[in-house]
């Protein structure tokens, strides 16, 4: 979409906000949403794009779903496992139509979902179609081929290993849960990659289960006709059959004391920094959970106080920001800070502390308050210029509501948000007894 249209259309939805006046609607495009007898359900969001249309297949499972004991990594395998086709479509003929579209398709696994992705010509809608409905009923592959790609999954958790960053999520799973399946990263725990490729049969079993109509969310975008292509759909997957089993994922108990750990990297790095804070599961209409998202940016974000004082004045730090995710369930809300020397950790760790402490004691400047809920409306709707960067920030909503109507009603919730809502987020969650603690050092 022209950049200049886009605009004009923020300009529409977003002043009144600005002004005080009651908006319910921030999403600027229409939308159709229509379901399969199967339960397949496809979110049409038309747009101008000269031709270009998105493609994406949203499977609500991820790394969270993996809550039978050794067998984690199954959601981010069957990322790779997609790509090996089917018995009309082997591998190599799905690339090789796909290249001869011109076409890029890829696909990621995070905690809750996993995602596959196009971005195609108009008139290829069709044919894309009939790959991605083949291959999502009809995955066919043999236990040398799984072993094979189950081998390849445990090369790239090695090559993972050797990122910090990678070491310190990790742990950090680790020691913040217990019961949860959050308790394991996307990739798994090593011990049950390593040991994938012995799961053959398990490995059908998963696919079977979660690899559902009910369990898909298909997201078109761009230049194309909606109900032509719902047509589309029901040619192409009106047959696939129900079969979607809920995962028995635990709850996580109450953390009720401090958590501390430190993670020793076998190599040269500065140190690392993770505070960590219980938090809540998504919902758009939870005020106080949202105002733990404005939180964070007012706090750690980057024109805060702390982050002007310990980066820009002090120079203490590469960089402190905030990681407040949406999650499906009650996940962690981080303070991350690259600390330039070992000496300063316990200042830095303090800097934190004595942050959240004025937070929770003293009421943010209205006016402030103000301007970041305006930043973060202005920053989501900007990156609404073309199909791809539509679907890509829907994704992660529609994993975890089923729909988008969500982004409505989170920015409504967004637009009522108080400096003592903001007050209440920093004393209900950011608490020392909801707290875990990392500290990543190199060697010497």
């Amino acid at each position: 979409m022209n950049r200049f249209i886009l605009f004009i259309t923020i300009l529409i939805i977003v002043l009144p906000i600005m002004g005080g006046s009651p908006v319910n609607k921030t999403f600027p495009y229409e939308y159709k949403v229509k379901s399969l007898d199967n339960g397949l359900k496809v979110i049409m969001i038309p747009m101008q794009s000269n031709g270009i249309v998105a493609y994406y297949s949203v499977v609500r499972t991820g790394s969270r779903d993996e809550w039978e004991p050794g067998h984690t990594g199954f959601a981010h395998f069957f990322e790779h496992m997609m790509f090996r086709g089917t018995k009309r479509y082997p591998g190599r003929v799905y690339d090789s139509l796909v290249t001869s579209m011109g076409a890029d398709a890829n696909a990621y696994t995070t905690d809750d979902y996993t995602c596959y992705h196009l971005s195609i010509a108009k008139e290829d809608l069709e044919q894309v179609m009939n790959l991605e409905s083949d291959r999502f009923q009809n995955l066919f592959y043999e236990e040398r081929e799984f072993q094979t790609e189950s081998g390849a999954v445990y090369g790239e958790y090695r090559k993972s290993k050797t990122s910090p960053y990678f070491l310190l999520e990790e742990k950090m799973c680790e020691t913040a849960f217990d019961k949860h399946t959050y308790k394991h990263t996307t990739m798994g725990f090593e011990k049950d990659i390593a040991a994938m490729p012995s799961m053959y049969e398990y490995s059908r079993s998963f696919f079977e289960r979660y690899y559902r109509p009910e369990n898909v969310v298909i997201v078109i975008v761009g230049d194309f006709d909606p109900d032509a292509s719902f047509n589309l759909v029901k040619k192409y997957y009106g047959n696939w059959k129900k079969g979607y089993v809920t995962p028995q994922i635990e709850s996580e108990p109450e953390q009720k004391g401090e958590r501390i750990a430190d993670v020793k990297y076998p190599g040269k790095t500065l140190p690392i920094l993770a505070v960590s804070y219980k938090g809540a599961a998504y919902n758009p209409n939870d005020v106080t959970a949202i105002s733990a998202i404005l939180l964070g940016d007012l706090a750690f974000g980057s024109n805060s106080e702390l982050n002007k004082k310990l980066y820009i004045k002090e120079q203490k730090v590469q960089f402190v920001e905030p990681s407040i995710s949406l999650n499906r369930d009650p996940t962690l809300w981080s303070i991350y800070s690259m600390v330039k020397s070992e000496k300063d950790i316990d200042y830095i760790k303090s800097e934190i502390y004595n942050t959240v402490a004025k937070f929770q004691a003293t009421l943010v400047d209205a006016k402030e308050l103000e301007k970041q809920k305006k930043h973060m409306k202005y920053s989501f709707l900007m990156e609404l210029d073309a199909p791809d960067k539509v679907a890509g920030r829907l994704a992660r909503i529609v994993a975890l509501t089923g729909g988008i109507d969500a982004v409505d009603s989170y920015f409504a919730t967004v637009d009522k948000i108080t400096p003592k809502d903001i007050q209440d987020a920093a004393k209900k969650y950011f608490v020392p007894e909801k707290r875990t603690v990392l500290t990543l050092t190199g060697s010497k």
